[in-house]
C-alpha cells in the first residue's frame, strides 16, 4: 500500500479498495488513502476486485504493482 503513494510512479492516487487473493489463498480486502492504509482478510466474491481513483493514473504501472 505504501507504493501507492509514488505519485511519480502511479500517479496521485486519492483512493484505492479491493480484494485480492494473498499468496496463501486467503483473500485479502484494502482500503487505501495518501498517507494511510488498512488491510484485513475475509471472504471475498466470486473475483477479486481493485478499485483506483486519482489523477493521472499510470494503469500499467498499477496493473505490475498488483500483478494483474
Amino acid at each position: 500500500m505504501k507504493a501507492l503513494d509514488d505519485s511519480d510512479k502511479y500517479g496521485m492516487i486519492l483512493r484505492s479498495k479491493g480484494i485480492v487473493a494473498g499468496e496463501d489463498g486467503t483473500w485479502i480486502h484494502f482500503d487505501f488513502v495518501p498517507e494511510e492504509a488498512e488491510v484485513r482478510t475475509g471472504a471475498s466474491d466470486v473475483t477479486g476486485k481493485i478499485v483506483v481513483i486519482g489523477s493521472k493514473v499510470n494503469k500499467e504501472a498499477v496493473k505490475e504493482l498488483f500483478g494483474i
